[in-house]
């Protein structure tokens, strides 16, 4: 049954239309409360005797495309409860309605915060003017804060991370329900006695899933000694190869005399080569120093000291992780290097031609970086004597011992085969990190044990050692199914989110746009 539109449809409930005027672009509605009675809001008595009426002018939702400014004539009431200090209040409506002193609807204003929610400040301004409400950025964010996060049930299993607020200077930690798939909390630091403090304000907490830094795990061992903790199996992932990465810097001088470069030609390098040369040979220098202390059983305190070289290139040092020659930087033509295997597998090797076809594809750069790459390629594709004397970086024999060998050039196999006749132990060692890897994948319990055997001897028997120590948090991620790639989604969100406010945002505005929005 279809009814016949009333005037009082189209303003917020508990009001009667009076009259209704067009002013150009705003259309101004004078309304009536149409309850006859109000509580006070001193003794929550109602009263129905009247003292006056006054008028409030709001801002409602946009009508027809024009703004809407509502003149509500509202009352003052008196109070005749005896012992009330009120003897005279103002006119309260229902709060879902219209809050005390607002200026805006309550039905505006949730439009308001969730504007404010999705884009911020000045982006939600500027689109709000677009939808016909007249609210600024201060407003919007104002609105936000004052709303703030919502009250979160008590979580049984979390996700524990931490995330920059500028990176390698200052972090905070985040802390997500995995069961509800929500953020619940953002801490200002990432310090163990700052997670344990409001980690001991929810003994309900069962598992706790977090990455391999020692810091939370420290913080959930003090403050839920009975909780499960489980270890990202993701960062179990990268940290095995990042372990074979450390084997093979260590390894650099075996496999130069493996593959027959433990000399080489200045004359035959490039201009950039011969920086890069020149700068080995310095770095060389400061290795056989560092070494040289060492070997008398000089400290890594004592040694930095003397050296006035950092802590952490003497680290590196005596871990044999400074012996490459030769550094390699990240090209421009990193996105379109599986393009440029197509074309070249289909026969077309003109470097020219190739830039071109580049430039239709968005490419910006120079016709020297595509002529320099089709040049490496083509030398690539002919093994000899000669092409054996660069040895490629540890990350890229890294990489080329632990990618498929029909993947590889033929100076890259010839390479790859030279080094694993060289130099055995690091066969080993990637073995070693394949068959962790694949005791992950398959959540393969039983053979835990045996793999730290086997490791504790090897090339990446530290890593062996950390997996010891944190046995069962890596037991549960293997047992379990929970894991904290959710929590690192929710930093991805949360990074978008600080972005989109220039970083500027503080903590209880993240909180408010992270939390609040879910």
């Amino acid at each position: 049954m279809q009814r016949a539109l009333r005037p009082s449809a189209l303003v917020p409930r508990g009001f009667d239309v009076e009259s209704a005027l067009c002013d150009g672009a705003t259309t101004v509605i004078t309304v009536r409360p149409t309850s006859g009675t109000s509580l006070c809001p001193g003794c929550e008595v109602s009263s129905r005797r009247i003292h006056s009426r006054y008028q409030r002018r709001l801002t409602d939702l946009p009508l027809a495309g024009r703004r809407v400014r509502l003149i509500v004539v509202a009352r003052r009431f008196r109070c005749d409860t005896v012992l009330c200090d009120r003897r005279i209040f103002t006119e309260r409506f229902d709060g879902h309605v219209l809050a005390p002193w607002a200026r805006r609807t309550a039905r505006l204003d949730l439009v308001v915060h969730h504007l404010g929610l999705a884009l911020g400040g000045r982006p939600a301004a500027s689109f709000a003017r677009r939808l016909m409400l007249p609210v600024s950025n201060d407003t919007l964010l104002r609105v936000v804060r004052r709303r703030g996060c919502p009250p979160f049930a008590a979580p049984s299993v979390i996700g524990i991370d931490d995330w920059a607020w500028r990176r390698n200077q200052r972090y905070g930690t985040i802390i997500c329900d995995l069961e509800r798939r929500r953020p619940i909390a953002l801490l200002p630091d990432r310090e163990p006695a700052t997670a344990q403090s409001w980690l001991v304000g929810q003994p309900q907490i069962a598992v706790v899933a977090r990455d391999r830094g020692g810091s939370y795990a420290l913080a959930v061992g003090q403050a839920l000694p009975h909780a499960t903790q489980v270890a990202d199996r993701w960062h179990l992932m990268e940290n095995a190869s990042h372990a074979f990465l450390d084997a093979v810097r260590k390894s650099m001088r075996q496999i130069r005399t493996a593959v027959g470069a433990a000399t080489i030609n200045p004359a035959l390098l490039t201009a950039a080569e011969r920086i890069q040369y020149e700068g080995y040979l310095r770095r060389e220098d400061t290795n056989a120093a560092i070494l040289k202390q060492a070997e008398t059983g000089v400290s890594i305190k004592e040694i930095v000291r003397l050296t006035g070289h950092s802590r952490g290139l003497v680290r590196k040092v005596l871990r044999g992780q400074r012996t490459d020659v030769f550094r390699v930087r990240e090209s421009s033509l990193e996105h379109h290097l599986s393009w440029l295997d197509v074309q070249w597998a289909t026969g077309r090797h003109n470097g020219a031609d190739l830039w071109r076809r580049l430039k239709v594809r968005g490419f910006r750069g120079s016709e020297r970086v595509v002529r320099e790459w089709a040049t490496r390629r083509r030398r690539a594709e002919t093994p000899d004597a000669h092409s054996l004397q660069r040895v490629p970086s540890a990350r890229t024999i890294a990489r080329l011992m632990t990618n498929g060998r029909d993947t590889l050039s033929k100076s890259e196999t010839v390479t790859i085969a030279a080094i694993e006749q060289g130099v055995p132990l690091l066969v080993e060692a990637r073995k070693v990190i394949t068959a962790f890897h694949t005791m992950i994948r398959k959540k393969a319990y039983a053979d835990l044990d045996p793999w730290l055997e086997r490791a504790c001897t090897g090339l990446v028997a530290s890593f062996a050692n950390g997996v010891t120590k944190d046995k069962a948090a890596i037991t549960a991620a293997i047992t379990t199914s929970w894991s904290n790639g959710q929590t690192e989604g929710q930093i991805t969100k949360l990074k978008l989110v600080k972005r989109q406010m220039y970083g500027r945002a503080k903590l209880d505005l993240l909180q408010a746009r992270l939390i609040g929005a879910t």
